[in-house]
């Protein structure tokens, strides 16, 4: 049965470029499909896969108790230096608490792909500490700002996607002036955000406390003892999360967002590429029914045929899968985009097109040609072969 089901198979792949046109629409349609999938979900992946590179394990943030973001965060002066001295902090070289009170402000810059209209941008006061805090943090032109100035420092994925924050410029924001001095790197989403001194930024701003606090634990059960002493204190009214697992949260509504929709995408795609794939195979059976009902007469089983078939019809759609996976990698890749994160402004991403990615599609597409070349196998089986003759 096998040895029929390849002689036939082998036919019906020599044959395919003399039906070229039906069969290249089971692979064009198959490729619309896997590339529309893949790069849907390599945003998803890129958006997450910043946000998961962002943080420590053995550091926390201490945000006031209910925030879900930093932005919606609030903490006075007061409540600062008293979670700054709490027992599981872990202390640096010159013996003081390694951590940096942080504020969030709101800025707008005009993105590089629409020169009409501002978009939200993240501007992050720090305590020195916060450097030490984020080795992965670099600068890569300019210098560091200085304490007491309004200077700015600015990240790599906002010079990527906004315009008018590069060194040396001046940033108006809020009525104030603010210059640009150097450029970061650190391969995270802080690679979306504008740094600038702590004080400086309540000074201007009006603020007097910060909207979180950046911590070192101090060893493993730093945690532990971090959360017991912020419970004792009946002044405390605060939430202490990993670092990591903070910014890991920060993506799932996103992630299931984007992946909702591609799930609806690739199912209305998907029906019409089975459709596509249904008329093509019927197409390519009729075309062939003499030849068929010849093989039958010879004494090829109807099983051989259907699977020579199928075998047909799953070829087409590898091809037409690899080549949207091959068109996503090519067009999306890498590409550097920016979207709304929790805190309602820009985080600048890229999109990954991973391995995973591409197996998921070529399963798609070869299960769209499994269930669109069936039922033409099916017939081409079942179809007696005096019918077959009589037909052609």
């Amino acid at each position: 049965m096998f040895t029929q089901a390849l002689a036939i198979t082998g036919i019906n792949i020599k044959s395919i470029p003399e039906r070229w046109a039906t069969s290249l629409v089971i692979v064009i349609g198959l490729a619309g499909v896997v590339a529309v999938f893949t790069a849907l979900l390599a945003m998803a992946n890129g958006f997450s896969s910043t946000l998961r590179a962002t943080g420590r394990q053995d550091a926390v943030i201490i945000m006031r108790g209910g925030s879900d973001a930093e932005l919606n965060s609030g903490l006075d002066r007061e409540q600062t230096d008293l979670l700054k001295q709490l027992p599981g902090i872990r202390l640096g070289a010159d013996g003081k608490p390694e951590s940096s009170a942080e504020m969030m402000v709101i800025a707008e810059l005009i993105r590089k792909d629409d020169t009409k209209n501002g978009a939200n941008i993240t501007v992050r006061g720090v305590d020195p500490a916060a450097f030490t805090l984020r080795p992965n943090l670099k600068i890569v032109a300019g210098r560091n700002f200085t304490p007491g100035l309004r200077e700015l420092i600015v990240g790599a994925g906002v010079l990527r996607q906004f315009q008018g924050a590069e060194i040396g410029k001046v940033v108006r924001m809020r009525g104030s002036d603010w210059t640009v001095v150097g450029a970061f790197e650190s391969g995270d989403a802080h690679d979306s955000e504008l740094w600038t001194d702590i004080n400086v930024a309540r000074t201007t701003f009006g603020r007097s406390g910060s909207s979180s606090i950046l911590a070192a634990l101090d060893g493993a059960g730093g945690l532990d003892q971090l959360k017991a002493g912020v419970a004792a204190d009946p002044r405390l009214n605060v939430d202490v999360v990993r670092e990591q697992d903070y910014f890991n949260g920060q993506t799932k509504q996103f992630r299931a967002t984007i992946g909702f929709l591609a799930g609806i995408v690739t199912l209305i795609m998907g029906l019409g590429a089975v459709f596509a794939a249904l008329n093509s195979m019927y197409a390519a059976v009729a075309a062939r029914g003499k030849e068929i009902a010849t093989l039958r007469a010879i004494g090829f089983g109807g099983t051989p045929v259907l699977l020579s078939v199928m075998a047909e019809a799953l070829l087409l759609a590898l091809v037409g899968g690899i080549l949207g996976a091959l068109i996503a990698y090519v067009l999306f890749n890498n590409v550097s985009v920016s979207t709304l994160g929790q805190n309602f402004t820009q985080v600048v991403f890229n999109f990954k097109v991973t391995p995973q990615l591409v197996v998921r599609g070529l399963v798609i597409a070869v299960l769209i040609g499994m269930i669109g070349g069936f039922l033409p196998a099916l017939r081409a089986a079942r179809l007696p072969v005096t019918t077959s003759l009589r037909e052609n």
